[in-house]
């Protein structure tokens, strides 16, 4: 081997290890984007939930859905890899209480209606009102308290919980607002 060539190969063999902690990152960096997007931002613990219906809002505590019938549902959450088992109320009969019980009645406006869930952060879901209510829909969808018996920890006091979601992206941790709304 000529000197050119091992001088060529030395260089070769230098920028090749000089290379090495830039394809490193370069390769480890979808892996810290995807663990960065399920990251949740910092906010404040829900402590109150605001039901509105029809344009009336009503606080609700912790304690006030406790004294409804609770209801648990056991889902698989995608993002932990978990079975979890949360135990809350319908949100179903959560409208019903504060101004919205479907009937023969209601139920035409049911089926014209929507929910909007809205957490601490300001991420906010869409359900149509038929997807919340048992009578119509197989899935459970709670505002939930506990999750294996216990708090909800960093989720705050309240989070919604949608049974039949393949993934949990409609599920609002910290969740502070739900507001029914009519589209006629």
């Amino acid at each position: 081997m000529t000197r050119a060539n091992r001088f060529l190969l030395l260089i070769f063999g230098l920028g090749f290890l000089m290379l090495q902690p830039a394809l490193a990152t370069a390769q480890s960096a979808p892996m810290e984007k995807a663990i960065a997007e399920h990251a949740h931002a910092t906010t404040p613990l829900s402590t109150v939930l605001i039901v509105t219906v029809d344009g009336k809002a009503t606080p609700v505590s912790t304690a006030d859905l406790q004294s409804m019938p609770q209801k648990s549902v056991t889902v698989h959450n995608a993002h932990t890899k978990l079975d979890e088992t949360y135990s809350g109320v319908s949100l179903g009969d959560l409208l019903a209480k504060y101004g919205f019980a479907v009937s023969q009645a209601t139920h035409r406006r049911m089926l014209r209606s929507y929910v909007i869930a809205e957490g601490m952060d300001k991420y906010w879901v869409l359900f149509s009102a038929a997807e919340v209510e048992s009578s119509e829909h197989n899935g459970d969808v709670i505002v939930a308290t506990s999750v294996g018996g216990k708090g909800l920890g960093e989720d705050g006091q309240f989070k919604l919980v949608a049974s039949e979601d393949k993934k949990p992206q409609r599920w609002v941790r910290n969740l502070t607002a739900i507001t029914l709304k009519s589209a006629e």
